[in-house]
């Protein structure tokens, strides 16, 4: 990942599944080749894509390990970044659309 000033950060993880056109769930806790991995922000996320009167219906469902982490999360900008990374999809899915 980079932020707006540049600054990168490393995000390993592994995908637990992958439906085309329909499902995505990744996790921080796991690596490459299932090893378990120390995270410094675990979370395993769930995103549904649905067909829905002639548009997507993007579904991303996260979840932590406990409040504590949840809340470290969103107050690094959780919903910000989320919803950032949401419209950037949509306006390129306009564009190629």
């Amino acid at each position: 990942m980079r932020g707006p000033d540049g600054a990168t950060s490393d995000n390993p993880g592994c995908f637990l599944e992958v439906v085309p056109q329909s499902r995505i769930v990744c996790t921080s806790m796991l690596t490459g080749d299932w090893r378990p991995a120390i995270s410094w922000l675990p979370v395993t996320a769930m995103i549904t894509l649905a067909d829905e009167e002639g548009s997507t219906r993007y579904t991303a469902t996260v979840m932590h390990p406990d409040a504590a982490t949840r809340d470290r999360h969103e107050q690094m900008g959780f919903f910000q970044g989320w919803n950032l990374c949401i419209d950037q999809l949509d306006a390129f899915a306009r564009e190629i659309g």
